[in-house]
């Protein structure tokens, strides 16, 4: 889910900037600092946009810089658990599909995409099924649920979301909308 959250955070400003100790330069020194970066509290900062308060300006001995506290506005992307998320398979591998949710990757385990054996055809990039002729690869849209979350905050590329695409209502696009079609043939029986 995306957000606009308040945030507080301390940075540093480098000595050859300190006569620009302006909105705009704290901006980019967080910008620099957090965007891309995961917090277990608020989700990945995904843009810092807009700095409200500058702090006063504290030394910590031995160090150039000068440290200010900063409020500012960020747009955050922090999956909840149990929530219904649209998004991409970026890569197929032998024991899933790995589907970019917002600016970070879920893992759809093999267990988790179908009720059918899909096998991993490595050449084309895909699952296939062995019992029908449905497939998913790298590219195709899917609806999945957040079934689990670890937060990695000091190395997010750790960080870990599992996901299931098993229940009724998720799955391939293509899927669900052969699904819908074939309900609605037999409602009209």
């Amino acid at each position: 889910m995306y957000k606009r959250v308040r945030l507080k955070d301390t940075v540093e400003v480098p000595p050859r900037h300190l006569a620009d100790v302006t909105p705009g330069r704290v901006k980019r020194l967080l910008q620099d600092k957090l965007e891309g970066r995961m917090d277990e509290d608020v989700g990945s900062v995904v843009s810092v946009i807009e700095v409200h308060d500058i702090g006063d300006g504290s030394v910590l001995p031995g160090r150039p810089g000068v440290y200010y506290e900063a409020e500012f506005d960020a747009i955050t992307f922090d999956p909840q658990m149990q929530e219904v998320v649209d998004g991409n398979v970026v890569e197929v591998v032998e024991f899933g599909a790995f589907v970019g949710i917002g600016p970070v990757d879920g893992l759809l385990h093999v267990s988790q995409i179908s009720n059918e054996y899909l096998a991993y055809d490595g050449e084309n990039q895909q699952l296939a099924s062995t019992e029908s002729n449905q497939t998913l690869g790298v590219g195709d849209s899917v609806r999945v649920r957040i079934v689990t979350k670890s937060v990695d905050e000091r190395n997010p590329r750790d960080s870990k979301i599992g996901l299931t695409a098993k229940q009724p209502g998720l799955g391939k696009h293509g899927w669900l909308e052969a699904k819908r079609q074939e309900s609605e043939a037999e409602a009209g029986d």
